[in-house]
């Protein structure tokens, strides 16, 4: 008997003594709330001919749920600041910023502790945890080893965890991401082909053919009563009139007599209307973001730069996917060779504020510096891309720990009272809102204008062509007459010499 009262027959056993005569047996229940804890004995029944069951609950979980004050520790992760190690235990609401999510779940386990009559307690470490060498490190060590009983959410991105730990139910949602502004429609896109639909392009090149066409005729109509120095004689005239008209600018060729200056004038004016709406809409697109990147592959294809929060946990994800798409990543922002892409989250944080930079790392703090720093027109073009894709982040709990139920139990019962909820609000971000769409200043950048600078370049390079043309066809034209010149001079030679 003494060996059965010395036995670690802890809150999760189910461990029956039966005692008595042929006539009447007495079932009691023994269970110890800690290692070193009294043994406990509770009434379950009586037989007597008929099976009686005196249990106050069915539910293993109500029979167990007091630990008689036993000390259940907690292993706490933080990475922001050593400043959590004075305000967690406290649970002021200090520094939300730094290290939320390990706050988030301390408090809602001292709520669990209560609820089970259990003296809390904790200790901290600087990372969730990794195999390394075959050995575990951080919070996962803590746990294998028996330093603590349960730690901060995790995500489980590592199979070999399920080894030495389980998971109960999720504290607090622990969102890793990539944060990012879309690009301006002007980095994916041609935006001065834009303003208008195929067909509108299709209808104002037709216009302009017949448009040339018809000031041809009017100018050759009147090239039939003389010609002046600037009257239409040729369809490159009129050509040059059209593409004038089109661009809004004056050409010195006109026609002269009235049919043809109601032509000019119905052109001009009707361009100009297309000009105008054009021009407005240019200007609305140079400010007007892109949706061009939606995925994790659009995002590795992008032109931007990726970086990540300079902790513990982005120098180990990086690594852990072997996938074509991914490997990207890591070669991108954790480099074999090269300057690595690791930030701290202040200065991450501005430079997703300037643009074409993306910004691996929780969310939640990401969003709180947001909120503090960003314009209202700056929060319309946030994005948000999953790069882990796994599901959410449980607690874990030492493997083969005797109030692993009870931590489950209590876990949803604070979860479905709400209480959970209210203190996410508390202290978790979620994403800004865009609450005012009015545009401000933006400049216009060479990467703006790329389209026309191209044009330009094309339209340089044609001219330099053709004025070289020119040239070679006009020397060309002058040695013929030269040699045509000399010919004719040695015939008229020979004729007299005849």
């Amino acid at each position: 008997m003494a060996a059965l009262w010395n036995s670690p027959v802890l809150a999760d056993s189910d461990l029956v003594l039966a005692a008595g005569t042929d006539s009447f047996i007495k079932f009691v229940e023994l269970h110890k709330a800690s290692p070193n804890g009294t043994m406990i004995s509770t009434i379950r029944g009586y037989y007597n001919g008929s099976l009686t069951d005196v249990r106050p609950h069915r539910e293993l979980f109500r029979r167990r749920r007091d630990v008689m004050g036993h000390t259940i520790t907690m292993s706490n992760v933080i990475q922001d600041s050593n400043t959590t190690r004075y305000h967690l235990p406290r649970e002021n609401i200090m520094e939300p910023q730094y290290d939320s999510i390990a706050k988030l779940c301390w408090m809602n386990v001292r709520l669990a502790f209560q609820m089970l009559n259990a003296t809390p307690g904790y200790v901290f470490s600087y990372r969730w945890g990794y195999k390394v060498d075959g050995k575990w490190s951080g919070m996962i060590d803590d746990l294998h080893s028996g330093r603590a009983d349960l730690g901060t959410n995790c995500v489980i991105s590592d199979l070999e965890r399920l080894d030495v730990v389980s998971y109960t139910d999720c504290l607090s949602p622990l969102r890793v991401r990539f944060i990012f502004r879309q690009p301006p429609l002007p980095y994916v896109a041609n935006i001065f082909s834009m303003p208008f639909s195929t067909n509108v392009w299709i209808a104002m090149s037709v216009c302009a053919v017949l448009t040339t066409a018809s000031v041809y005729v009017a100018a050759k109509w009147e090239a039939k009563e003389g010609k002046g120095p600037t009257q239409l004689d040729s369809v490159g005239d009129a050509m040059l009139l059209a593409f004038s008209a089109i661009g809004q600018q004056g050409c010195v060729m006109e026609p002269r007599w009235i049919s043809g200056r109601m032509m000019v004038f119905v052109l001009f004016t009707a361009l100009m209307a297309l000009y105008a709406a054009y021009s407005a809409n240019i200007v609305v697109l140079l400010q007007a973001p892109s949706d061009s990147i939606r995925n994790l592959q659009q995002l590795a294809g992008a032109k931007i730069t990726l970086a990540a929060n300079d902790v513990d946990y982005n120098h180990f994800i990086f690594k852990v996917f072997k996938d074509p798409v991914r490997e990207v990543f890591q070669k991108r922002i954790d480099p074999e060779k090269g300057k690595k892409q690791f930030y701290d989250l202040n200065e991450g944080v501005e430079r997703i504020r300037q643009g074409l930079f993306a910004f691996h790392s929780i969310v939640e703090p990401v969003y709180r510096r947001i909120e503090q720093s960003f314009l209202e027109s700056e929060k319309c073009d946030l994005m948000e891309v999953d790069y882990i894709n796994t599901f959410d982040s449980f607690v874990p709990v030492r493997k083969g720990s005797p109030y692993l139920e009870l931590l489950r139990v209590v876990f949803k019962q604070i979860r479905e009272s709400g209480l959970q909820s209210a203190l996410s609000k508390r202290l978790q971000v979620p994403k800004p809102r865009c609450n005012s769409k009015m545009s401000s200043f933006s400049s216009v950048g060479l990467m703006d204008m790329k389209p026309v600078l191209i044009l330009m370049l094309y339209g340089v390079c044609l001219s330099v062509a053709i004025a070289a043309a020119e040239i070679i066809v006009f020397k060309l034209s002058l040695k013929r007459k030269y040699y045509k010149g000399k010919n004719s001079s040695k015939s008229a030679l020979r004729s007299e010499e005849n």
